[in-house]
């Protein structure tokens, strides 16, 4: 079977699935229904053209959707071709929703239309319910092969996550997931079981710069690793994708080459003081290195845009997990001896069942980095990340440089209010351009829940930046010849899960220098906690869209702390480490660890770690308890 497009061969059974089961394809028609369907994935598109592939609420949503995030300029067409069972006429539904009907706002911005041989539906879709839903399309007349086109109308941020045709007019799909997800597998006739993707020394979930440098840390020291990332980059907040400068001190006495890694896979640049490299270009990030220095471990295994969704545990130890490839769905089982949480959301430890802390209140927020650019200047035209590039330099070959922005009434109304960027408004000393772009302030989500409210949460950020951005333009009438280049929809978080460890440090065992005899990673940065910042917060409460940050004497604990090995693996599960920000700190005590330079060097000591653990037969605990003399003359080694 064609796994670009699901096509109704497989009985009643299947559409069974999709409807919630048998009763209510009963109470909706008094015969059964027709077999004659076709089911496409947006993930499987065969070209996504313009549109992006999101994956971050794909545990809530059972599954990933395309994206049209154009800043503003709608996206080049998602397309496909696929085949019809047999000629007739098809009720077509679209799942979508229109994103800011959530907060009551007028103008769905995220409309898009589903164009069949390159005619439109009559239908605009993304303009009905502030859920995920399947949005009657109407029916059509269709025969043998055709051309599916997503086609965007206003290159803000409509989204679609799959397609379904169906010779029933009369057959409604259910919105409830588990059904969903029965209903895919099914068609895509993948089996019960996962497929077996071997056994490993030590398996890494997670590829930002924690997860990156554990797998090549434990691989150097001869471990044999799988490296599990959702993305097609490795980096996680410190990639392309997301764009949050990495901080930190590396390379410190009396472990001098605990940095070793960090540096070996991020670019060679050389940040000065009060210089801002968030949100620059994508060069600054270097995707390619990350990668190619992996892909050059002969004892990684990569498993790349896949997704841990399932652990197997017994007797508090992870057996295995279950990862999920996010474009084919296909799953497959990886087993371990050792494992390491990276995933900054601690996704291994609590589906394994570890104890951890998280409550949703008071939380420190998600940010969408963004960067402007300057049509007169043909330098940051050339380099422009924009969809529409070819068009832009066209344009400005030709002097003409304006760059109108549309009205935005579904976003932020900050017609009259201040905030970062506006005229007259200073912002940490800074104001107008430098003030509004590139900037880490813009943040949201305090008191949502950062691991299931996500989607909600970046689509915030989204309406804070585009209503600032229309002021600008349209009412302040500033900077006629800027643009919005680039945006990140993959969110930069700080905070969520922590799992608990022997040790759990507190911002206190940074000020007070508190000495332990398994100190392994330096911590640099400050005790550097966000939360709403009040200049402008009013009128937004609940909802606020800038953060401010902790600072002052009590905040600092002087130039470098090393912090202990305990905080590193799980107290409850025998077998899991976790490095990155989800280590086992207290909610103060996550303010100097939870920057990325620090998290990578976390990594690099997990790699040591679990080698000593691999030669021992010991766990991360007995490591501590029998062989620290051993693990603390390896962190004096080069990698």
């Amino acid at each position: 079977m064609n796994r670009r497009n699901f096509m109704g061969y497989m009985g009643n059974t299947s559409l069974l699935l999709l409807s919630g089961g048998l009763s209510s394809v009963m109470a909706s028609s008094n015969k059964m229904i027709s077999n004659e369907f076709v089911f496409l994935e947006a993930e499987q598109f065969s070209n996504f053209g313009g549109w992006n592939l999101d994956q971050q609420s794909m545990d809530k949503m059972g599954s990933p959707y395309l994206l049209a995030h154009g800043l503003g300029i709608p996206v080049a067409d998602a397309e496909t071709e696929i085949r019809f069972p047999s000629e007739g006429t098809y009720r077509v539904w679209v799942r979508t929703k229109d994103w800011v009907a959530h907060w009551n706002a007028p103008g769905a911005p995220g409309k898009f239309q589903l164009l069949i041989n390159n005619k439109p539906l009559k239908e605009t879709f993304g303009t009905k319910g502030e859920d995920w839903h399947w949005h009657d399309g109407g029916t059509i007349k269709i025969s043998g092969k055709v051309k599916v086109s997503l086609h965007d109308l206003t290159g803000f941020e409509g989204r679609c996550e799959a397609i379904l045709f169906c010779k029933d007019v009369n057959f409604k799909p259910t919105n409830d997931v588990a059904a969903l997800t029965k209903f895919r597998r099914n068609l895509l006739g993948l089996p019960a079981n996962p497929d077996k993707g071997g056994t490993f020394d030590f398996i890494v979930v997670g590829g930002g710069l924690a997860g990156t440098c554990a797998a090549i840390s434990a691989a150097r020291n001869g471990a044999k690793v799988a490296l599990v990332q959702d993305r097609p980059v490795l980096g996680g907040n410190g990639s392309s994708e997301v764009r949050v400068w990495p901080e930190g001190h590396t390379n410190k006495d009396p472990y001098p080459h605990i940095g070793d890694i960090v540096t070996e896979i991020l670019p060679k640049i050389e940040k000065h003081s009060g210089q801002v490299f968030n949100g620059v270009e994508a060069s600054y990030y270097d995707d390619n290195l990350k990668l190619k220095i992996v892909k050059q471990e002969p004892n990684i295994t990569l498993f790349i845009e896949q997704r841990a969704i399932d652990v197997i545990v017994k007797e508090n130890k992870i057996n295995s997990i279950v990862i999920q490839h996010i474009r084919t769905g296909r799953q497959t089982q990886l087993t371990g001896v050792f494992f390491a949480d990276c995933t900054g959301d601690a996704v291994v430890g609590f589906k394994a069942g570890a104890d951890y802390e998280y409550k949703v209140e008071n939380l420190m927020g998600s940010s969408n980095l963004f960067n402007v650019l300057d049509a007169t200047n043909s330098e940051e035209v050339l380099k422009c990340e924009c969809k529409d590039k070819s068009a832009l330099a066209l344009k400005c070959e030709i002097g003409e440089y304006s760059q109108p922005f549309p009205r935005c009434p579904w976003a932020l109304d900050l017609s009259d209010k201040p905030f970062p960027g506006r005229k007259g408004v200073e912002t940490f000393g800074k104001e107008g351009l430098q003030s509004f772009a590139n900037m880490w302030y813009w943040e949201s989500g305090f008191n949502k829940n950062q691991v299931t409210d996500i989607e909600q949460i970046r689509d915030h950020n989204f309406r804070a930046m585009y209503g600032a951005w229309d002021v600008i333009k349209n009412i302040d009438k500033m900077y006629p010849n800027h643009r919005l280049g680039w945006s990140a929809f993959i969110a930069g978080k700080r905070e969520s899960r922590r799992l608990m460890g022997d040790v759990i440090l507190d911002a206190e065992d940074f000020k007070k220098q508190q000495k332990f005899d398994d100190a392994c990673f330096p911590c640099s940065w400050g005790v550097d906690l966000h939360a709403p910042k009040k200049e402008f917060s009013n009128g937004f409460e609940g909802d606020e869209f800038v953060a401010d940050f902790t600072r002052g004497k009590e905040y600092q604990y002087g130039n470098v702390y090393w912090a202990p090995y305990r905080t590193l693996y799980s107290r409850n599960i025998k077998n899991l480490f976790m490095a990155g920000r989800n280590i086992s700190v207290s909610k103060t005590g996550l303010g100097p660890v939870r920057v990325m330079r620090t998290c990578g060097m976390m990594g690099e000591v997990v790699g040591r770690a679990v080698s000593i653990c691999i030669k021992n037969k010991v766990s991360p605990r007995q490591l501590y308890e029998k062989h620290l003399d051993e693990f603390i003359a390896l962190l004096k080694e080069p990698v």
